[in-house]
């Protein structure tokens, strides 16, 4: 995928962390992988977008685990918060509907780079109010009421549709969601931008499940050489994180959610988002010309072609995203 970069006020001149030849004279605070109007860098379909391409070959490409067929299922995307994001919210699925829109927004963050104090604020304090967020941001003290907490390098974050968020200055975060682009402004530190109270303060929950997830160790593969550390599972997403340092084959099929044990019918497939982190390697298929992943790269695995590997230059690290298959449990977190 070739990124996008999306100029934000809160955003960064240096993106040296992930794109070191990356120069620019606005302040990036994004770089869009897999949005429906990012664009393939390479081969037979290059210069034509995700939602083009979703549309033409339909489960091919996105897999029989999307629930939609026709639509690519997941953005995957850096951030570069240099100062502190607008606090926000994200509709869930029902208060999006209610909206007129097709979904809601829950997405979750890796926390890929953190300077010493990063924090970032999910969700109201303890005993706060929707009415007294309210109250809070006509009299412009709303950061006050939000629950902050200190980030660090390798965490994951979930953060629930409904849940009052914002970033600090300090990290370079990636960023798995559901496809939608469904964002209220709560409060923007008289930045001067445009608030969305009606909405926002209706789609805002008191308590929801976000948090830190609470993940097991990494697994060791190919006898303690390479590892994998799944760092989420959750209703619309699951990521693992792998550090390789010897080529390791993959597959499109995925779990069975609970729901679906015992079923008879077939595996269920997803495309596989793979974002590199750190170091460089290859990504190969049969019948496939090799496709480099290196820091900063994002590389889509259509769901038809099955089997794939991951070849590594030295080492590599990266993060590989899919659609779960059935009903899967939201993560367990703390605060």
């Amino acid at each position: 995928m070739q990124p996008a970069f999306d100029p934000r006020p809160w955003g960064t001149l240096d993106l040296s962390a992930i794109y070191p030849n990356h120069k620019s004279n606005e302040r990036i605070g994004e770089a869009w992988l897999t949005g429906d109007d990012c664009m393939v860098a390479n081969g037979p379909l290059a210069k034509r977008s995700l939602a083009e391409l979703s549309k033409e070959f339909g489960p091919s490409l996105v897999g029989t685990s999307a629930r939609d067929p026709q639509r690519f299922p997941l953005l995957l995307k850096f951030l570069f918060p240099e100062e502190k994001l607008s606090v926000q919210v994200h509709p869930d699925d029902a208060t999006a509907q209610r909206f007129g829109e097709p979904w809601g927004k829950t997405e979750c963050w890796y926390v890929a780079h953190a300077k010493p104090g990063s924090q970032i604020a999910l969700g109201l304090k303890p005993g706060v109010t929707v009415a007294q967020f309210e109250q809070s941001i006509h009299e412009n003290r709303a950061e006050e009421l939000l629950n902050w907490i200190n980030v660090y390098q390798g965490e994951m974050i979930y953060v629930a549709g409904g849940t009052v968020h914002t970033l600090g200055p300090g990290s370079v975060i990636v960023e798995t969601q559901q496809q939608s682009d469904t964002t209220y402004r709560l409060y923007d530190y008289g930045r001067g931008r445009p608030l969305h109270l009606e909405r926002g303060l209706a789609s805002v929950k008191e308590r929801t499940a976000a948090g830190k997830v609470i993940r097991p160790a990494p697994v060791p593969i190919n006898g303690g050489k390479s590892w994998r550390s799944a760092m989420i599972a959750a209703p619309y997403f699951t990521l693992d994180l792998f550090e390789l340092k010897e080529p390791q084959e993959f597959s499109t099929v995925v779990e069975m959610g609970k729901a679906e044990m015992g079923k008879t019918e077939s595996a269920k497939t997803s495309a596989q988002i793979l974002v590199a982190v750190e170091g460089c390697g290859f990504v190969e298929a049969q019948g496939c010309d090799p496709v480099t992943l290196a820091k900063g790269d994002a590389v889509v695995i259509p769901a038809a072609l099955g089997a794939f590997q991951v070849r590594p230059q030295w080492v590599i690290e990266f993060l590989m995203a899919s659609v779960p298959s059935g009903v899967v449990a939201e993560p367990a977190t703390r605060m």
